[in-house]
């Protein structure tokens, strides 16, 4: 099998990426010119430069393919020029679904993101069917990937074969920007968590969900999501467990949702507007965690075999990689 794959320098993508090698599948690698290729250096892959902007290099790139894992993403809490993300995350989207539909690929796998799920404040757990809009997404990010996930149910219903995967908290190695998840190990590592908030997460081995990915593409149905989840744990849970695999202080203090809102008031005006970077705590963040975005896999689980594994390893990998890496 011929899979196309987008991301592939990334954190997830590059783990979708070599779970596929390892079934022998047959790689071609969208790359961006600029982009940071340490993460596929030692993968024996085809590589093609191009841009999701341009339908034309796409569409010649997809000759031959039979499946496309589409796993990139613009994953930032906080942008300077939001049109970016949705240009990257919405249009990119289409043009890619379009592309595939012209080539007659067999069947595309869209890596969404769970933040797209509707998410109560009564602890229910969240599912594939769980109520929700449009108007119920905090920030850019959020948005901008419901929008492409409705663009890629419109194309199931047009006749493209596009299962949706819903990642939860992806963690593990090789997570080179590092992402949202990955600052909260860095910031730990440092040192830099005097306090945390009451919120909570899902958490998932990203070498797992990778592999949730391969089960999406044999065994989803076409025009369906599936989360593919591992553990529920607050933040305060996420912080004892790093403590217990670096022998560091987990903090003890937690903070009042409005000290955090004002942190986050004073870091994107202080750090995003005034010196152009990106900001640690964010108003969106720290919106977004007033709801513990807790979820159930059953669906995966009944359909594509999923089975939800303990994240402690996948903590661990991510502890040595980021001490091993320069990062701390």
């Amino acid at each position: 099998m011929l899979a196309f794959l987008t991301g592939a320098t990334g954190f997830l993508g590059s783990h979708v990426a070599r779970v596929l090698a390892e079934q022998g599948a047959q790689l071609r690698l969208l790359v961006r010119p600029t982009s940071d290729r340490r993460n596929i250096a030692d993968l024996n892959a085809e590589q093609v430069e191009g841009d999701l902007r341009d339908p034309a290099s796409i569409e010649k790139a997809l000759a031959g393919c039979e499946a496309l894992f589409h796993v990139a993403a613009d994953y930032r809490l906080w942008v300077r020029d939001p049109e970016q993300m949705y240009w990257s995350n919405v249009e990119g989207t289409r043009s890619l679904l379009e592309a595939a539909r012209k080539r007659g690929v067999r069947r595309v796998v869209y890596t969404s993101s769970v933040a797209t799920m509707g998410f109560s404040s009564d602890g229910t757990l969240a599912d594939e069917n769980s109520p929700v809009t449009l108007a119920d997404m905090i920030g850019h990010y959020k948005r901008s990937k419901f929008m492409a996930e409705q663009v890629a149910f419109e194309a199931a219903r047009s006749g493209v074969d596009v299962v949706v995967v819903n990642p939860t908290t992806p963690i593990g190695e090789r997570d080179l920007k590092p992402t949202p998840t990955g600052r909260i190990v860095v910031d730990f590592l440092k040192r830099k968590f005097p306090a945390y908030v009451d919120t909570g997460l899902n958490l998932v081995d990203a070498t797992e969900c990778a592999r949730g990915h391969i089960q999406a593409l044999e065994k989803g149905r076409a025009g369906e999501r599936y989360i593919l989840g591992g553990e529920n744990l607050t933040l305060k849970q996420i912080l004892d467990r790093l403590a217990a695999i670096t022998g560091l202080p987990s903090p003890r203090v937690k903070l009042p949702y409005v000290f955090a809102l004002a942190a986050g008031v004073v870091d994107e005006t202080v750090t995003g507007r005034i010196l152009g970077r990106e900001p640690r705590a964010t108003l969106d963040a720290v919106r977004i965690g007033r709801k513990k975005m807790f979820v159930t896999s059953a669906k995966a689980e009944r359909e594509l075999g999923w089975r939800q594994v303990p994240v402690d390893g996948a903590l661990r990998r991510s502890v040595d990689w980021f001490r091993g890496n320069g990062y701390v």
